[in-house]
């Protein structure tokens, strides 16, 4: 897999045009992630949209509810034929575990390849002294990150969503076979936003990520196309 097809953007739209729109101005991106805005704007019809360009999908629905409403929707979820698919750790040991076991059946009753099913550690807007002042958790965010990436592999997870500046720790804990997808990623010309914790794409990579998820310093820029190929010739030149 080369630095290009890590790359996921999201597509952090509002409706179906304006997502359509964004696919066909950047028709070398390989991997597009839907989230709940525009998932929640136009059902599983953009998704479909994406399988017919070829394009591999990161359905980030973050899922998070009690585990007979878990993995109902991760079972229906999986029947899209999605590559990717997000629940909160928080959910718990059972909930994670219905969810993983969810995935399978949905994805065999509609004769399609299961999504890799990830974990949400901790948000990457958030900071430690978030967690600790008003989330009230009495670990470290380290510490904490690792912890949910844990429990998250121990009920048959197949990776999990970090920030870039855990990934080396995660990586030395769950293992090479442990996917870790990272936003939160900003090359040094684009601006940090919301992120509280971030590092650029080549550390990220180098740190260990599987994945970056790379979205305003693409589809914020003057132009999207050329901050795209920025990033991807930054990447191939450290790799």
């Amino acid at each position: 897999m080369n630095a290009q097809e890590q790359i996921i953007l999201p597509l952090d739209v509002a409706d179906e045009q304006a997502a359509i729109a964004l696919i066909e101005q950047l028709e070398s991106v390989t991997f597009f992630k839907v989230g709940l805005e525009l998932f929640t704007s136009t059902g599983p019809k953009i998704l479909e949209v994406l399988k017919s360009r070829q394009k591999r999908i990161f359905l980030d629905l973050k899922f998070h509810d009690i585990p007979n409403t878990v993995a109902g929707a991760c079972r229906a979820a999986a029947r899209y034929g999605v590559d990717l698919l997000t629940l909160h750790a928080t959910c718990g040991k059972e909930a994670l575990k219905a969810a993983a076991e969810a995935v399978q059946a949905g994805a065999a009753d509609a004769g399609v390849k299961p999504p890799k099913l990830i974990a949400i550690t901790l948000l990457t807007s958030l900071s430690s002294r978030q967690l600790a002042f008003e989330l009230k958790i009495p670990l470290e965010l380290p510490e904490y990150t690792l912890e949910m990436a844990l429990m998250a592999q121990e009920m048959g997870l197949d990776g999990a969503v970090c920030s870039p500046v855990e990934v080396a720790q995660l990586r030395q804990s769950c293992g090479d076979d442990f996917l870790l997808v990272c936003p939160g990623v900003r090359p040094t010309w684009a601006q940090k936003g919301d992120q509280a914790r971030s590092l650029t794409p080549a550390q990220a990579l180098a740190a260990g990520a599987n994945y970056l998820v790379i979205g305003r310093p693409i589809t914020a820029a003057a132009d999207p196309e050329l901050a795209w190929k920025r990033i991807c010739e930054e990447l191939v030149a450290v790799t």
